[in-house]
């Protein structure tokens, strides 16, 4: 269906891809796993015509194939979903999926003619989208799925996802697979572009390995294992559970006591949550997502409006419920975001402008106390020393812009710079979304290290199996209310996906 010969691409200095050669079977689902900036998305971005190889051919049905933009693409039967969606929250399903495909073209617009289609296939594929709803009132998995069916509208037969997974819940992703495979029976091709070893082994049949812009790989998912998948990809053996010594828990950093709080739309996101975090422990927050984890840490983090916040917020003793993002920051919180892109990072902003988000007013940012003048070579020796150790690749270039790193990068950069803070209370959601294996038992490490050094932290992911080895104690929440605390090394996860759904 899709092969590529030889693809080289260079990025100013840096090779992104080195001779890749992959190819990918007719009716198969095919992944491509590596680290980030591995080259994966860029070798599938050339196959899509988002980039254009310096060197090599695209082959599609046996004949090479001159790609230079999506149009090209898409009119060759060739699809793809962005790890971050594009689509307009203000629009309805339809809009979106017609948008540059308008039946009719643009001037005589038939949107009730494409609603139909668009219902069709939502329905001949189970993917039960309303074409008429608008994109803001749905889910993360939602619009997923409005992002499979703008490329099946443009009839896709092989349709590229990019990490598609990362902003999934575990339900999500059961549902996605679902309609993945019936999109292989009916005869699609899929390439998958991900880093979960276990969901490659659930959904795959065939895998590609990349590892520093080269194919190192590639081989029958059923002849491998997570392990040397994990192998080829880092070139090492690699970890793949959290070592951790048991919490030494000292006194209460974070006490927090009927907190509510209330959405613009005035419906209620946190109902009367009461908890404690201790100096020294890692406390997990687990729930299906969209039950109130980003509220949570979004408002202890002081982002949210203090009008639609009730209850008590407590920091090492001290009430902090009035006090805005910045106070808090200086009372010894750090947060790490579950949006890099929206609160982590000004993408064009270089590596060192990120470095000193939050604390761009005071040392070591600024020449000295009461100084508005900007330290900039202290800021680059800060930046670089952040980079090394935290792995922030390509390294040793601090001018790069923020959008010119890997996901997975990004991630530690902002890692580093919170850590950096030496915080009392660190609150972080989603550590490890769209992040590799290496990167994943990288950022692990950092974690327990800081729980060890007697950091006070607060954890929410949606990956379960992630939020139940790292964390000492785990809260569920369902509905904005405490379902339950359990002992993550003693329940199991059945028990935890009940109280997940409302259950006892």
């Amino acid at each position: 269906m899709l092969e590529l010969r030889n693809i080289t691409k260079r990025f100013g200095d840096v090779l992104a891809n080195d001779r890749v050669s992959i190819t990918v079977k007719p009716g198969t689902i095919h992944a491509i796993v590596g680290e980030n900036g591995a080259g994966k998305s860029t070798a599938m971005r050339i196959a899509y015509g988002f980039y254009t190889a310096d060197e090599g051919e695209i082959v599609i049905d046996g004949a090479a194939r001159s790609i230079k933009t999506p149009h090209d693409a898409i009119a060759l039967g060739v699809g793809m979903v962005h790890q971050h969606f594009m689509l307009v929250e203000t629009m309805t399903v339809a809009e979106n999926i017609v948008l540059g495909a308008e039946p009719g073209g643009a001037a005589s617009l038939d949107l009730r003619k494409a609603a139909a289609e668009i219902r069709r296939l939502s329905e001949e594929f189970k993917l039960a989208i309303d074409p008429n709803e608008l994109i803001e009132h749905l889910s993360v998995g939602q619009q997923q799925r409005v992002e499979l069916l703008k490329a099946l509208y443009r009839q896709a037969r092989l349709l590229i996802l990019d990490e598609p997974t990362a902003v999934l819940a575990p339900q999500e992703v059961e549902e996605l697979f679902a309609i993945l495979r019936r999109m292989r029976e009916q005869g699609q091709t899929i390439v998958i572009i991900t880093h979960k070893l276990s969901e490659v082994l659930a959904i795959s049949d065939e895998v590609t390995v990349m590892r520093d812009g080269r194919v190192v790989g590639q081989v029958q998912t059923r002849q491998t294992s997570a392990a040397e998948l994990a192998r080829l990809m880092v070139g090492r053996d690699v970890l793949l559970r959290i070592e951790k010594p048991p919490a030494e828990a000292g006194e209460v950093v974070l006490s927090v006591r009927d907190l509510s709080v209330t959405g613009r739309d005035k419906t209620r996101r946190l109902d009367k949550l009461s908890f404690t975090v201790r100096a020294g422990e890692i406390v997990g927050v687990a729930g299906v997502e969209g039950n109130g984890q980003t509220e949570l840490i979004e408002t202890l983090a002081g982002l949210t409006d203090a009008a639609n916040v009730s209850g008590e917020i407590k920091m090492a003793g001290r009430d902090v419920t009035r006090l805005d993002a910045r106070r808090r920051r200086e009372s010894g919180i750090a947060h790490i975001p579950e949006d890099r892109h929206r609160r982590g990072l000004l993408l064009d902003f270089d590596l060192s402008e990120n470095s000193v988000l939050g604390v761009h007013y005071r040392r070591p940012a600024v020449a000295g106390v009461g100084s508005v003048l900007m330290d900039n070579a202290a800021i680059r020796e800060r930046t670089l020393r952040l980079i090394e150790d935290f792995d922030v690749r390509p390294a040793g270039n601090p001018d790069l812009p923020a959008r010119a790193l890997s996901g997975g990068n990004q991630q530690k950069l902002i890692i580093g710079r919170e850590f950096a803070l030496q915080p009392k209370l660190l609150l972080v959601s989603q550590p490890t979304r769209g992040v590799d294996i290496g990167a994943i038992e990288f950022i692990h490490r950092q974690l327990v290290a800081l729980r060890d050094a007697g950091c006070a932290i607060l954890l929410v992911s949606a990956e379960l199996e992630e939020v139940t080895a790292l964390a000492d104690r785990l809260l569920v929440i369902h509905e904005g209310r405490l379902a339950g605390e359990v002992d993550p090394k003693v329940a199991t996860l059945e028990e935890i996906g009940l109280l997940m759904t409302g259950g006892k």
